[in-house]
């Protein structure tokens, strides 16, 4: 493998089309401000560098990048690549991920609106990430411990395992499809709204209004606070250890719960049933 160390490039293409390289403790920065370092690229590996510039990685194949940091400038970095992997590192730059696949992301700070759009099969561990329209359209997820802020995440994927995360987000997982979230937090207005077999185990829910018009809902063993609204128009099959503080017009299912600040049933179409029992997690009164 080729070696290129301890460089600075700003020139338009510094690198296009380069195979089997190691670029270590390398700037792409400069007055220069030239585009798309690493184009068209396979077999890169990238160690300690500074991005600075944009579009570096596009169309490459077979990308291992660690301890590195693309800025705010470095716009749009990976597009259209294919078997990455990134760890120890800061993604910073907007719309950092597009339309890639096989995506292994390890202990990384993100900060990128519109991240990880139509991105095939993206595996997330131990990492950090602030972002709006985070991972939309994307398919084939995993998320181990990763904390999240931010506003209309995870909307309209499919097939994603979420675990022990902790979301801070509105309108998340909208028109999501086949999506399993066990022991996690997410907090956030409007959750889920539209989505198909989502199942939530052993999970804690923060926010108004969530669960409205889904189907196939499932909810094992979780809690529900500051949840007024919830399930309105939903097929749903629940059994939460918390007081819920509203449930509207269920549509099909059951839904058992300790205690219900208010039980709204005010449409004939909606079927549901719920089940107060009284029984706290814990034998606690919430």
């Amino acid at each position: 493998m080729k070696r290129i160390e301890n460089q600075t490039f700003d020139m338009e293409r510094a690198l296009y089309g380069q195979s089997e390289l190691l670029v270590k403790n390398c700037s792409f920065d400069g007055p220069a401000d030239g585009e798309s370092a690493l184009k068209e690229c396979s077999h890169i590996e990238a160690e300690h560098c500074f991005f600075n510039l944009r579009y570096p990685f596009w169309h490459d194949y077979g990308l291992s990048i660690s301890h590195s940091e693309m800025t705010q400038n470095c716009r749009a970095a990976l597009w259209y690549s294919h078997h990455v992997k990134i760890t120890d590192s800061k993604l910073h730059g907007i719309k950092a991920f597009r339309e890639c696949s096989d995506v292994r992301i390890h202990n990384c700070d993100i900060i990128s609106p519109e991240f990880g759009w139509s991105v095939q099969g993206i595996c997330m561990e131990d990492s950090t990430a602030t972002s709006e329209y985070f991972m939309m359209r994307s398919e084939d997820l995993a998320f181990r411990r990763v904390q999240f802020q931010g506003k209309y995440s995870f909307q309209y994927i499919k097939n994603g395992v979420f675990e022990d995360c902790i979301f801070d987000t509105k309108d998340a997982f909208w028109h999501g499809e086949n999506i399993t979230i066990r022991n996690s937090t997410i907090k956030g207005e409007y959750l889920a709204w539209y989505s198909n077999h989502l199942t939530l185990i052993n999970c804690k829910i923060i926010g108004t209004q969530p669960f409205c018009y889904c189907k196939n809902l499932k909810l094992v063993d979780c809690e529900m606070m500051e949840t007024d609204l919830a399930f309105e128009k939903s097929q749903v099959e629940a059994s939460i250890s918390t007081k819920v503080d509203s449930i509207k017009n269920p549509l099909a299912g059951t839904i058992t719960v300790p205690d219900v600040g208010e039980l709204i049933l005010d449409d004939v179409e909606a079927k549901g049933e719920v089940i107060i029992t009284g029984q706290y997690k814990n034998s606690e009164m919430q």
